[in-house]
């Protein structure tokens, strides 16, 4: 079997640290966390390290979430490195702090919610994978939208929805909210909670996309392409691979298409829903690149990897506009 480049560059070893320093000097060159010199310590300590952080961890989870299913059936970390390459792509999305933690809840609880495989009695795994899309909530509220969808992935997909699992995901629900209510008691504060959660049925109008800006739609339309070249090159492979990791990759593919669907109903979400896109677009690339070797598929992957990094230079030097 002919090694293209997207072959050696997919099992490499060095891939990895390579995409890592990159990631690195895209977060110090988009000014996110040490401002144009002349800068002050105090601009510095003000800089988005939370942000940075939660960037870091979000990757390594997104590694072990390729380590621990073996998402790709060769030694490969290209899930990791899609992964930081799409989130590099969208670097004006550094800056977002309520972006950049729900991004680590969602990485973090799909990687639990999968632990639950054909384990209906996993309320363990059940209850910290919805626990983290509770956590998630009190940021972005309209992430309970998914929670039916992930009810029924867990039945028909993972088949580990048992009524014990189901009451273990309502209790994960809710316990940020049993945390964070004696603040509110003690405040006599209704009004904070009451118009959060007012907003689960607070619906924009559809196709508003009068605040999207031209890099906001580049990197969507970027990262839709991507994902529907991974569903139709997994769709087309997917015989080669186990029935555990056919059932997971459902997952992504079912959750990529909700979230289109979604984002494109209600694009004033787009911080938050492009994160989401881009965590299950990431595998589906992967699988792609890692698995493919034709010289077509390997022009492919040259032509991504050259977008990817156009996109960022071009969200680095310019400004965002509307259009």
């Amino acid at each position: 079997m002919i090694k293209r480049t997207q072959n050696k560059v997919a099992e490499s070893r060095f891939t990895l640290p390579a995409t890592a320093a990159y990631a690195i000097a895209v977060w110090l060159l988009s000014g996110q966390l040490i401002p144009i010199v002349p800068f002050t310590s105090n601009q510095i300590i003000q800089g988005a390290w939370i942000q940075l952080i939660c960037f870091i961890v979000s990757t390594y989870l997104m590694v072990e979430l390729n380590n621990s299913n073996a998402l790709i059936r060769i030694y490969s970390r290209m899930v990791s490195c899609s992964f930081i390459m799409l989130l590099c792509a969208g670097c004006f999305m550094f800056g977002s702090l309520s972006g950049a933690i729900v991004q680590l809840c969602l990485v973090a609880s799909c990687l639990m919610l999968f632990h639950c495989y054909q384990d209906r009695h996993s309320v363990g795994w059940t209850f910290y994978a919805f626990l983290f899309v509770g956590l998630s909530s009190l940021l972005f509220i309209q992430i309970l939208f998914y929670v039916p969808f992930l009810w029924i992935m867990m039945f028909f997909q993972m088949t580990a929805l048992s009524w014990r699992t189901f009451y273990a995901s309502i209790l994960g629900l809710f316990t940020p909210y049993w945390f964070i209510a004696p603040y509110f008691v003690f405040h006599a504060d209704t009004s904070t909670p009451v118009s959060h959660l007012s907003e689960l049925i607070s619906f924009s109008t559809p196709f508003d996309y009068s605040q999207i800006t031209f890099n906001q739609m580049l990197l969507f339309i970027f990262v839709v392409l991507l994902g529907v070249t991974g569903i139709v090159h997994y769709l087309r492979n997917q015989s080669a691979d186990s029935i555990r990791i056919r059932m997971l990759y459902g997952c992504f593919i079912y959750l990529f298409i909700f979230t289109v669907i979604f984002l494109i109903l209600q694009p004033q979400h787009f911080d938050i829903l492009i994160r989401i896109l881009i965590i299950n677009t990431s595998p589906l690339i992967a699988h792609f690149i890692s698995l493919t070797h034709t010289r077509i598929t390997n022009v492919a992957f040259l032509i991504i990897s050259t977008v990817a990094v156009l996109m960022t230079l071009f969200n680095l030097w310019m400004p965002s506009f509307s259009f």
